[in-house]
């Protein structure tokens, strides 16, 4: 080895080494850079080539430089644009700083130049050294690196292993850090294994990135494959005439924007995956895209805004309706607890109660007075279960439950819903329709409703229901015992009066055009409406005579040119014709053998008059008036009570083989059944066997018992609204009906007298003229 001092310029690399037989391009633009590039230019183009440590440092100090570089020789020198210049050089030697001379204006140095002659001597170890280097090469090229044809030329040429490691050294692709390590190994044997090492890391990190590329490729050559393949789609579909994908991103757009539980964004994120694979024109895209549609339209989290002042609930409440005080003090009852709790289960109401009492419009009232929207479900004649939990999506034509519609109509999650006649739900080998309705009305399970067609559960606890009913004799009892039931009851002549003067009237002369001051109806005359054109329970038949006196009211002002109608009581005819009731009052004297009692009617209560007639025969009972099974049962036990306490009363034993018994009860073209005639009919057979003359002014109801007792009966507010009418003042009704007599209001008892009674002893005293009293020969 023969090391030789010299002194030369210096220029420091940026992220570059040079090695001896290197040809090395690069540019220049630092002043001391170009500056000792002139200097080396004037002398002998001998330059020495040195990495600094810290490729983005701008000025490097001598401790910032690498200490072994290469002295190299300038082939080239072009200036550039900007003051840049491009640099040709070729590496010469290894050479190592020894001492810096100057800094400025250019970096110059004594080196160390190492004109080393390196060589192996065991050619048998130099051939096994070229041929480790040879198999790494073709692991290159086996690889797919596309290597030099000069490297590969030479390594097949070249019989001397240190010039094919030297032009490796300087030609093989790695970092300039190893090839700085690779600079500093003035050994060649150590040069040898660093190279090795440093193009075996190399290959393996080249194998690991062309792993990663090859996922990345497959994964990039999928991507536009499909994207290829789905904007050719897109073409096919717009030659078409088929914007099926353009609804697909509406769906997905309105998608982002919903307010729904996972299960149903899930759901729909399914359902719009399927739908775009489906052809724009067949009939099942059509069914994916009602099914969506629905799934969009029902309010999942969307809900109104509940009235919190309870003082104008109860003031629209009483606005819209006169009377019914307990749904509106249940629904006060409702608000309140909202109001506490500020949650509170709804509730599911059920008004039962003769037609015309206001059951459905108290619905659309409680509505306005929580603020909530108002649906109304029809339910009479529904027979076919698929109408409440709806049909499933394999059908043709399939479609949601009148529950879910209801629903989706309102907009809201927590409306009121009218679930109206619910007791004329019929059943049929379709499924059992009131089956369906307990999953609805049950507020421990329609939290999770599940519709047939949604196919995704819907929470139904925030909905108020409110079903409204005739009677409750066919509703099933497991329906009924889910629902809370409020009874509303027939409407008394002093309440109709007031329904017409506030509400009715005014409804019916907006309807027909007609003003305040062109039409007066007295009171009188709606009174009149009450008793002699209608008979009913509610006021529908009153709002009709209203509408009647309005349209005649309407023609007079146009043809006739009034200016003002008045109604009365007088000229009531004139507007609605001739009379078309009369209530039968009480008799005006005393008769044998006629009783009034009274009668529940689906209309209403009525009085109707028990006739028996003693006739000479062979012992015959007759019964006429097209009496029901429980009516004549309950005329049969009368007679038979009779029959057992006569030897008291001194009635000859032969009396009832020797006269016949015939009992009717006029308006005979009218059914009749029910027990509650018993005591009516016992009492007028006694006072036609007896002789004695019944009371003309009392009216009775009970149901009679073999021994004479009496037992409770139904109805009795309506009937006792019919005793009154009738002008009766004493009324008997069973003891055990006392509670009922109780809850009547205060018009109806007014200047009425009620006799409690426990068997016939306690009635016969009071019916008859004249009676001794019967305790002891009773029952």
């Amino acid at each position: 080895m023969n090391d030789i001092n010299c002194r030369m310029p210096v220029l420091a690399l940026r992220g570059l080494v040079c090695l001896p037989d290197m040809i090395l391009n690069f540019d220049v633009s630092r002043k001391k850079s170009i500056a000792a590039l002139e200097a080396a230019m004037v002398k002998d183009q001998m330059i020495f080539l040195v990495t600094q440590q810290d490729p983005d440092e701008e000025e490097p100090s001598p401790e910032k430089l690498y200490r072994i570089g290469t002295m190299a020789k300038i082939k080239q020198i072009v200036k550039m644009p900007e003051n840049m210049v491009r640099v040709l050089a070729e590496g010469k030697f290894r050479a190592e700083i020894d001492e810096m001379i100057s800094l400025s204006p250019y970096l110059l140095a004594d080196v160390i130049i190492h004109d080393t002659e390196d060589k192996v001597e065991n050619e048998n170890e130099a051939e096994a050294m070229r041929e480790v280097l040879e198999e790494i090469i073709e692991q290159y090229q086996s690889a797919g690196t596309k290597f030099s044809l000069d490297i590969v030329k030479q390594l097949k040429q070249s019989g001397d292993i240190v010039r094919l490691t030297n032009h490796l050294c300087g030609n093989m692709p790695m970092h300039w850090q190893d090839r700085q390590k690779l600079a500093e190994k003035l050994d060649f044997r150590e040069r040898y294994e660093e190279l090795c090492r440093i193009m075996n890391k190399e290959y393996e990190i080249l194998l690991i990135n062309q792993e990663i590329q090859g996922k990345v490729k497959v994964r990039i050559e999928k991507n536009q494959r499909e994207y290829v393949l789905r904007e050719q789609l897109k073409l096919i579909r717009e030659e078409l005439g088929d914007d099926l994908m353009s609804e697909a991103r509406e769906y997905e757009e309105k998608l982002e924007n919903l307010k729904a539980p996972a299960v149903v964004k899930e759901k729909l994120e399914k359902e719009i995956r399927r739908f775009k694979t489906l052809a724009g024109n067949s009939a099942e895209s059509s069914v994916a895209r009602t099914y969506i549609d629905t799934l969009f339209e029902i309010p999942w989290s969307k809900s109104s805004r509940d009235n919190k002042d309870i003082d104008k609930a109860e003031k629209i409440l009483r606005e819209d309706h006169y009377g019914l005080e307990k749904v509106k003090e249940r629904i006060l009852e409702y608000l309140s607890v909202r109001l506490l709790t500020k949650k509170g289960d709804s509730p599911i109401l059920c008004l039962v109660g003769p037609p015309g009492t206001g059951k459905t419009s108290i619905a659309r009232s409680i509505a306005r007075a929580l603020n909530k929207k108002y649906v109304r479900i029809s339910l009479g004649g529904v027979h076919d279960e698929a109408e409440i939990r709806g049909h499933r999506r394999t059908y043709i034509g399939a479609m949601p439950g009148r529950i879910t519609a209801a629903v989706s109509q309102a907009g809201v999650r927590n409306p009121v819903m009218l679930l109206d006649e619910i007791d004329k739900v019929s059943t049929d080998y379709k499924g059992d329709t009131f089956s369906a309705l307990l999953e609805v009305l049950d507020s421990e399970q329609n939290c999770n409703f599940r519709d047939n067609y949604l196919e995704v559960p819907l929470d139904l606890s925030d909905v108020l229901f409110i079903a409204t009913a005739n009677s409750l004799s066919t509703i099933p009892r497991p329906l009924l015992d889910r629902m809370e039931v409020i009874e509303i009851n027939t409407y008394t002549q002093n309440e109709k009066l007031h329904i017409a003067k506030e509400h009715l009237l005014a409804k019916q002369m907006k309807a027909n055009g007609i003003r305040s001051k062109q039409l007066t109806v007295s009171d009188k005359a709606i009174e009149s409406m009450i008793l002699h054109y209608t008979r009913e329970a509610g006021v529908r038949g009153l709002e009709r005579c209203l509408g009647d006196i309005c349209r005649k009211t309407a023609r007079m002002i146009l043809q006739d040119g009034r200016k003002n109608v008045k109604v009365t009581d007088k000229n009531i005819e004139h507007f609605l014709g001739i009379r078309k009731y009369d209530y039968e009052e009480a008799n005006d004297h005393n008769e044998t053998g006629i009783v009034r009692g009274l009668a529940w009617t689906s209309v209403g209560g009525d009085t109707l008059s028990v006739e028996v007639n003693i006739m000479p025969g062979k012992g015959k009972f007759e019964l006429t008036g097209q009496l029901g099974d429980v009516m004549k049962e309950s005329a049969m036990a009368g007679i038979s009570y009779i029959r057992s306490v006569s030897e008291q009363f001194g009635i000859d034993k032969t009396f009832f083989e020797e006269n016949d018994i015939h009992i009717h009860i006029p308006e005979g073209a009218v059914p009749k059944d029910g027990p509650s005639a018993g005591v009516t009919m016992t009492t007028a057979m006694f006072s036609a066997i007896t002789g004695i003359p019944v009371r003309a002014d009392v009216a009775m109801t009970g149901e009679i018992t073999l021994r004479g007792r009496v037992l409770p009966i139904g109805g009795l507010r309506e009937k006792s609204i019919a005793a009154k009418v009738a002008g009766i003042h004493t009324v008997i009704v069973p003891e055990k009906n006392r509670k009922d007599i109780k809850e009547l209001d205060k018009e109806i008892t007014k200047d009425m007298e009620f006799v409690y009674a426990s068997n016939m002893a306690d009635i016969l005293p009071v019916a008859l003229e004249s009676m001794p009293d019967l305790k002891t020969a009773g029952a």
